[in-house]
C-alpha cells in the first residue's frame, strides 16, 4: 500500500498547482522558511503520497473485519475517551486533516462498538460528498450534514453519549473566531469549542498517523472548558487553546497534513486572490 500510494501521489502532484503552492505554504509553516529546495520538493511528494493512501485505504476500509482492524490500529490517550463516556457525555474528538482520519470512528465503531457520530462537510462534485457519506454510514458512523442544524443534531449526539468527530483546523461555513494558528491570524470553526461549552463534553484535540502498513491514534488530554465570562470570549479562548493543541498534533507528521486549500487571508493573497468573507472574523 505505500508504494502503491507513492506512486499514485506522483500522479497527483502537477509541478505547479494552487493546491501544490499550499502544501508548500503549509510545510514551511511547521518546518519555517528555510525549507527550501531538495527537502521541500521530497516533502510535498510525501504529502500526495499520503494524499493518496488516504483515498486508496477509504476503498478497503469497509471489506476489513474487526481483528484486521484491531491488528492494525492502536490508540494512544484512549483513557481519555474512556473516562468522557463513563460520565455520561459524549466526549468531542476535534480532529486536523492529518493521515487516515476516517480510521478514528471506523475504529471506535468496530472494535469498542462505539456510537460515533460525524459531522460531513459538502464536497464538489456532490457525487463525492453522498460517496464519503455513505461509506461513513457503512463504517458504522451516524452522519450529520453541515449546514444549520448540524448544532442541534450533534447536540443530541453528545447527550446520548456518542463520540463525535469534528474536523477542526480549517473553517468551511459557520461561526467562526479569530485565532493564532503556526504564528499566523486566521479563523477556525467556533462550533468545537461553542458545543464543549454548552454541554460539558470533553474536547479532545486527536490525530490519526499513518504508520508503516498500518495507524496509531494519538488523543491528547481534554482541552479545559470553563465559562469564565461571555459566551463569545469563552469560545474564542477555548478555540484557541484547541488551535495550539492541533499545532502539537500536525507538527508530528507535517507531510500527512492534507489541507490543500487556502486557510490563512495569507494564502490567498499568495494565489492572487480576493480573501473571501468566509475566512474573515464571524
Amino acid at each position: 500500500m505505500p508504494a502503491a500510494s507513492a506512486l499514485f501521489g506522483l500522479a497527483l502532484g502537477p509541478r505547479r498547482s494552487a493546491g501544490r503552492a499550499m502544501i508548500e505554504r503549509n510545510l514551511r509553516r511547521v518546518h519555517g522558511p528555510e525549507l527550501q529546495g531538495r527537502e521541500l520538493r521530497r516533502l510535498v511528494r510525501a504529502t500526495y503520497s499520503s494524499y493518496a493512501r488516504y483515498y486508496m485505504e477509504s476503498f478497503k476500509l469497509p471489506s476489513l473485519g474487526v481483528e484486521a482492524v484491531a491488528r492494525r490500529f492502536h490508540v494512544i490517550g484512549y483513557e481519555h475517551v474512556d473516562t468522557a463516556l463513563k460520565s455520561g457525555t459524549g466526549p468531542i474528538l476535534a480532529l486536523p486533516h492529518l493521515g487516515g482520519w476516517e480510521w478514528a470512528g471506523f475504529w471506535l465503531a468496530l472494535v469498542p462498538r462505539i456510537q460515533v457520530s460525524a459531522v460531513a462537510e459538502q464536497l464538489n462534485p456532490p457525487e463525492l460528498s453522498t460517496w464519503f457519506a455513505n461509506l461513513r454510514a457503512r463504517l458504522g458512523m451516524h452522519i450529520i450534514t453541515l449546514g444549520p442544524d448540524a448544532g442541534a443534531a450533534v447536540t443530541r449526539a453528545i447527550r446520548d453519549n456518542h463520540v463525535t468527530c469534528l474536523l477542526s483546523d480549517r473553517h468551511v461555513g459557520g461561526a467562526a473566531v479569530e485565532v493564532t494558528f503556526f504564528g499566523e491570524r486566521t479563523v477556525l470553526p467556533a462550533g468545537p469549542a461553542t458545543l464543549a461549552l454548552r454541554t460539558g463534553a470533553a474536547l479532545l484535540p486527536t490525530a490519526v498517523y499513518f504508520d508503516g502498513i498500518g495507524h496509531h491514534a494519538v488523543v491528547r488530554p481534554p482541552v479545559p472548558v470553563e465559562r469564565l465570562g461571555k459566551l463569545r470570549a469563552d469560545v474564542t479562548r477555548v478555540t484557541q487553546l484547541l488551535a495550539d493543541e492541533l499545532e502539537v498534533l500536525i507538527r508530528e507528521a507535517p507531510e500527512q497534513w492534507h489541507l490543500m486549500q487556502p486557510n490563512w487571508p495569507s494564502d490567498y493573497a499568495a494565489l492572487g486572490r480576493k480573501v473571501p468573507a468566509l475566512i474573515t472574523k464571524s
